[in-house]
């Protein structure tokens, strides 16, 4: 078929443009799958461990919920765990409703659990105890920690220490208050206790909560804080998990701002080698 020649320019401008077109698709989709590549996980180290698939058996008519932390008994084979009373997934404090059951708030289940090796639920304690448990540290006399996220009533935003049997030996924070004092907390996310007994909390779960470490002594009294909301060294958004090695070294997963921040004991910034 033979154009008229006025069509001519604007057939070489559509040619143009179909080509060009074409050449950008390819390029994105190399460019795509180049991205895809570099942030796929790389699994290649030989694996020591096996899953093993419905291992934590639970009570008769009761369903696993929303799983919050789990932590390993000093007999190196129970395992502990913080589970929202059955709340399915990740119901956030927007989704509280007065009158209605929010997560473990006005529910009567025990929302620690410890396992034995085989699987079978040993222990259940703190029913009525709590609104959203979150982080959870066994220390090395086998206490049990967990921070309570979300304040609603007189329960939330603090630090429970329970012995191995379940009784309540220290309570961290005001219960249902969130502040930014020395004795108070918003949204606590993590705590971890160091061999002397000293306890650091992670204090803050993002947006307008708290974002600082606070540390406390053994027997509950504010030592020192450190950190604010930021991006730089040392700053935090939502300390969500916390973990000391052998040597005493805090590391501190620093979720908003994906990265592992590690401190003194003091609080001295640690760059990674």
């Amino acid at each position: 078929m033979r154009f008229p020649h006025r069509f001519e320019p604007l057939l070489g401008l559509a040619l143009v443009a179909l080509i060009a077109t074409a050449a950008l698709r390819t390029h994105a989709q190399t460019v795509s799958q180049a991205v895809a590549q570099s942030a796929a996980p790389i699994n290649s180290a030989p694996n020591p461990f096996r899953t093993i698939e419905g291992f934590a058996k639970m009570p008769e008519g009761r369903i696993w919920g929303s799983t919050a932390a789990v932590g390993i008994d000093p007999d190196g084979s129970s395992i502990w765990v913080a589970e929202r009373c059955a709340a399915q997934g990740f119901i956030p404090a927007s989704q509280m409703r007065e009158g209605q059951v929010f997560n473990c708030d006005g529910s009567n289940l025990d929302p620690i659990l410890k396992f034995d090796a085989s699987g079978k639920l040993v222990k259940a304690f703190g029913a009525g105890m709590f609104v959203f448990p979150h982080g959870m540290h066994v220390d090395f006399e086998g206490n049990i920690w967990v921070t309570d996220g979300i304040g609603r009533g007189a329960k939330g935003h603090t630090v429970h220490k329970f012995s191995p049997d379940g009784r309540l030996l220290m309570t961290l924070g005001k219960p249902g208050k969130a502040g930014a004092g020395l004795d108070e907390f918003n949204a606590p996310s993590s705590v971890v206790v160091a061999r002397n007994g000293d306890i650091f909390v992670g204090d803050g779960h993002g947006g307008e909560t708290n974002a600082r470490i606070v540390k406390f002594s053994k027997d509950g009294k504010f030592i020192k804080t450190w950190g604010k909301k930021g991006s730089d060294p040392g700053d935090f958004d939502t300390p969500h998990a916390m973990a000391m090695d052998q040597r005493g070294r805090l590391f501190v997963g620093d979720r908003n701002n994906n990265r592992i921040q590690i401190f003194d004991q003091d609080g001295k910034y640690t760059p990674m080698p």
